[in-house]
């Protein structure tokens, strides 16, 4: 199998590290050699975060270089359009329709970007958005977008439900787990 390439992109403490680490954990109980990167700036202070997961038969690098992601998926809308250049010609965007205001936005020194949905299609991607901070709320928490998200990604893969279960039940705690099955399946079929 050739190597497809995922990028997960947000803002800081929004839980994209998590869902990369279920992500190579779903990917690695199906056969699949994986390699996961996470990088990232200010992330604690609400900067930029990039996490690359690759994986097909043999994977030799964690990094995605522009033109090769498969997938971009993103919590914030912004982010989205920001990565766009590192989705491949025929790649796939699942973006939450949030609006996280950067640095710029917040001192005044800039305005959040208008109809980014819209500027993405015209530019020629495809892009599934939906408003996953909603969605999560619904299943039970705000912190549950990562869930969402991932939720949404997997109607795009060939992968049984119950393998995406397993890898939640592996990395999410008990004491969480039902809410992010919820939120899974708000997503999976919104």
């Amino acid at each position: 199998m050739q190597t497809k390439n995922i990028m997960i992109v947000g803002v800081g403490g929004r839980g994209s590290l998590l869902a990369s680490k279920l992500l190579g954990h779903l990917l690695l109980s199906q056969g699949y050699d994986v390699k996961v990167s996470e990088v990232h700036g200010m992330s604690q202070r609400g900067g930029s975060v990039v996490t690359y997961v690759r994986y097909g038969d043999r994977v030799y690098s964690p990094v995605i270089n522009q033109g090769e992601a498969d997938y971009i998926v993103s919590f914030e809308l912004l982010e989205a359009a920001r990565w766009l250049p590192y989705l491949k010609e025929d790649g796939q965007i699942v973006t939450n329709t949030q609006q996280i205001d950067p640095m710029p936005v917040i001192t005044g020194a800039a305005q959040y970007p208008e109809d980014l949905v819209e500027k993405m299609k015209a530019a020629g991607a495809k892009v599934d958005a939906l408003d996953c901070l909603a969605l999560a709320e619904e299943a039970g928490s705000a912190k549950a977008v990562n869930i969402v998200l991932l939720g949404r990604l997997s109607h795009y893969f060939d992968l049984p439900e119950e393998a995406w279960m397993a890898s939640l039940e592996a990395n999410v705690p008990a004491k969480f787990l039902e809410m992010n099955k919820k939120a899974f399946a708000l997503g999976k079929n919104a």
